[in-house]
């Protein structure tokens, strides 16, 4: 049996590549396979076919089978022809779309280019004209220059050559208009012939600078004109540069260095970094490398000062025939607690007294009031604690006349006193309303005499102070007081000038939660209006209200006139001056300026300390004790009155120490500051918000409300009188004489004594006493009467003593007995 089994090869006909192939089987049999490959067949359309679409299929279809490949048939052929011709179409319509692609880039790139070859050429025709006409120009100077030269040789010479003159001018400018006549030519036979030709086109940048378009001005094409004409005569003559004073700060930035110089921000960069600064447009520079590059640049230097910005507020006097009366500023001073708000508000006809917490004034208040003779008057009533001197000081600095008020049944007290240097040092007139005249035990005699003892006569004494006695309660004398008053304003001819811009005291400041920083002023110049700009201490803002003291809106407030003025940036300090300025921008600078200023103050204190004094301080504080305590108030005035209350306070061994004061609410890093420190808040008529109540509660620090200063100053005096340690004092109890020493087993020597003198304890501290000197201070170990141990022994028995950790006694020797004692301190 053959491997083929008697079958026929397998195989196509065309051709067949056949190869023999061995295979394996299980259990050793092998077979021999006869493979061919077989050659893929294309199929050629005719070369009619595609020209003639579906005659052409339609032919194959119905040709001869036999001519069609094996095993195809007609369906399958005619599948496969349109399959071909949509191929062959597709790839012609992607060449055509190519080449048509290709076509309008090409079209494109040829239009920008001759754009750009129009732009050119339109570009030279106008350098060429310019060159042209330049040229023009110079020549017919020349021309006028060289017939002015033959003018002035023929008058000089008349007879000499009279042909000669007339003929050089005339054959002088010849070859110029030859050569400017042949220069088009030449330059037409050159690279742009054709210019003359498409100059008739019209171009997008033609068009655009044409009818309609954006065209340049007169001074615009006088400066071209000159800048080529300049550039025809080979540059020319170079412009005169412009010297500059340059305005000089102690600081100035690279960019309003070179703004000031009216140069290049890059040439002044440049100029520096030539020099070795490798600075940038917006970093700054020193004065003195700033002067260098001014002069460099051929400036001159303006050194002005930092301080100078101040200089925009008006300090220009009033002339005379300017200024109208106004309303005389008085001040109510005196001791505490002796009628100065009451009788204040016998005039106001009003109860401020009773708003004040303790009956006390804790403000400057401050209010108009109009007499029946229809003048108006201004009153600033003072506090008379002792607490608010800075208070007192400035409301006799901004007041025309202090009404001094003085109990009639008091008479003159601390406070009544410092009132009287305030009003001294202020040069200040002053007048004395003796009040409470209507109580029994009123002597206002008294009064007088005490007012004598500092310097303050009055008239009953023959003296130039005028003297009313009063009574806030029955009115007794008011109407007096406003006379002496009105006759005092009187002789002062107070005058101020109402046009002008506004300047003022802050008579009080304080943080309104629900207005902001609001400042009490009292203006004393010009009329302060709403929207006005305003610089104040290191604050400034714009008026956004006025309001007066009866707590109306008004529009404006003319000398003399209390205000509280809204629209301040921040809280502004007590007895900072108010200045209106013109802009925001000057008033911010004023503002930047004082408040650097200040800063660079304090650094400048705090580093003044040299390292010895640091290390003498330091050694002094370590025996100090300090309770630091953090201030909240509800005006600027107040808090300022505390701390300097509680710098007051304390001795050589304790102190008290103000971590922080401020005004408005107590916020929560109040109390993470006083947590951090160890110290209670004290809120002075203002209270924590609810996120610092909560904070404290969690984090244990103590908040504490007053409302009266006493009550303030008395708790944080006593919480410091806590600081200080225990005196200790040592009381005699007893002395005994030692007789004879004896010597016992376990416990050493043993005194015999006698008691001579009061008593001997065994718990009292004890001094062995040798001829009179101190020997050994310590404690009894034991004390013993007869056998038995003992507490005390009275005078005239005879007992053992034996001391603690000392054994050196000798018969004769004195052994004074004593206690020692604990008395709490406290501060003054």
């Amino acid at each position: 049996m053959s491997d083929n089994d008697g079958k026929k090869t397998l195989g196509v006909r065309g051709g067949p590549r056949s190869g023999n192939v061995k295979q394996s089987f299980s259990h050793g049999r092998t077979k021999n396979v006869v493979v061919e490959t077989k050659r893929k067949r294309v199929v050629m359309p005719k070369q009619g076919g595609a020209a003639s679409g579906g005659a052409a299929s339609k032919g194959v279809t119905g040709g001869d089978p036999s001519k069609r490949p094996a095993g195809i048939s007609d369906a399958e052929m005619e599948r496969r022809l349109k399959a071909l011709q949509a191929a062959k179409a597709r790839e012609t319509q992607e060449a055509e779309k190519r080449e048509a692609d290709e076509k309008a880039r090409e079209d494109e790139r040829q239009r920008r280019r001759e754009e750009a070859e129009a732009k050119e050429r339109e570009e030279q025709e106008r350098a060429e004209r310019a060159r042209v006409k330049a040229e023009e120009d110079e020549r017919k100077r020349r021309e006028s220059e060289e017939a002015a030269k033959a003018a002035a040789a023929a008058a000089a010479a008349p007879q000499e050559a009279p042909s000669a003159g007339r003929a050089t001018p005339a054959k002088q400018p010849q070859p110029a208009r030859k050569q400017d006549k042949d220069r088009p030519e030449r330059q037409g036979r050159g690279k742009g012939r054709d210019d003359g030709r498409r100059s008739g086109k019209l171009t997008l940048n033609q068009a655009l600078s044409g009818e309609g378009g954006r065209q340049k001005s007169l001074a615009a094409m006088k400066r071209k004109q000159e800048r080529a004409r300049q550039k025809a005569l080979g540059g020319g003559e170079s412009r005169e540069k412009v010297v500059r004073g340059v305005q000089l700060p102690e600081a100035i930035v690279v960019s309003e260095l070179a703004n000031r110089m009216a140069e290049r921000v890059g040439d002044v960069v440049k100029a520096l970094m030539q020099n070795g600064m490798m600075v940038t447009q917006n970093e700054t520079i020193d004065a003195d490398t700033a002067e260098l590059i001014i002069e460099e640049f051929g400036h001159k230097v303006v050194r002005v000062s930092d301080a100078d910005v101040e200089d925009v507020i008006d300090t220009v006097d009033d002339k005379p025939e300017d200024l109208k009366s106004r309303p005389p500023v008085i001040t109510i001073m005196g001791h505490v607690d002796h009628g100065k708000t009451s009788l204040l508000d016998a005039i106001r006809d009003a109860k401020v007294v009773s708003g004040e917490a303790g009956g006390i004034t804790q403000h400057i208040g401050a209010y108009q009031v109009t007499t029946d003779s229809g003048s108006v008057l201004s009153f600033l009533d003072t506090p008379g604690h002792a607490a608010f001197t800075s208070m007192r000081s400035r409301g006799a600095q901004v007041t025309d006349i202090v009404v001094l008020v003085v109990a009639a049944d008091d008479a003159v007290m601390p406070q009544t006193v410092e009132a009287i240097n305030h009003a001294k040092a202020a040069k200040v007139p002053m007048i004395v309303a003796i009040n409470k005249i209507d109580l029994p035990a009123a002597d206002p005699d008294k009064v007088r005499a005490d007012l004598l003892r500092h310097e303050v006569v009055v008239e009953a004494m023959s003296g130039d102070v005028q003297d009313v006695e009063v009574s806030a309660v029955s009115g007794q004398g008011l109407e007096e007081l406003l006379e002496a008053i009105a006759l005092q304003a009187e002789i002062l001819e107070l005058k101020a000038n109402p046009n002008r811009a506004a300047e003022g005291a802050v008579i009080e400041a304080q943080l309104d939660v629900g207005r902001g920083p609001v400042a009490t002023v009292l203006v004393q110049k010009g009329t302060l209006k709403q929207g006005d700009i305003f610089v104040v201490g290191e604050q400034y803002g714009k008026v956004r209200a006025l309001i007066s003291d009866t707590g109306e809106r008004v529009k404006e407030a003319g000398p003399s006139v209390p205000v509280e003025v809204l629209g301040l940036n921040g809280t502004p300090e007590a007895g900072d001056v108010l200045n209106v300025v013109e802009t925001e921008a000057q008033a911010r600078e004023i503002a930047e300026y004082r408040e650097k200023a200040a800063k660079d103050k304090r650094a400048a204190a705090g580093a003044a300390t040299t390292l010895d004094q640091l290390l003498a301080k330091a050694k002094e504080d370590q025996n100090v004790a300090e309770l630091p305590i953090l201030v909240k108030a509800d005006v600027q005035g107040s808090a300022e009155a505390i701390v300097q209350a509680m710098e007051k306070i304390g001795n050589d061994e304790v102190r008290v120490r103000v971590l922080h004061s401020g005004v408005g609410a107590i916020t929560e890093s109040d109390i993470g500051l006083a947590e951090a420190s160890g110290s209670p808040v004290l809120g002075f008529n203002v209270r924590a918000n609810a996120p610092a109540r909560n904070s404290a509660n969690q984090k244990g620090v103590e908040i504490r409300y007053y409302s009266v200063i006493y009550d303030l100053v008395d708790d944080v005096k006593a919480a410091a009188s806590g600081l200080l340690g225990a005196e200790i004092r040592e009381k005699f109890i007893g002395y005994a004489q030692i007789k004879e020493v004896f010597k016992v087993t376990g416990v050493g020597k043993v005194a015999g004594c006698l008691v001579t003198e009061g008593i001997a304890r065994r718990s009292a501290g004890v001094r062995l006493l040798r001829d009179d000197v101190v020997i050994h201070e310590g404690t009894l170990k034991t004390l013993k009467r007869f056998k038995d141990e003992v507490s005390e022994v009275q005078s005239g028995q005879e007992c053992g003593m034996a001391f603690e950790n000392y054994e050196d006694v000798r018969e004769g020797d004195v052994i004074e007995i004593f206690e020692r004692e604990e008395i709490e301190r406290k501060l003054d």
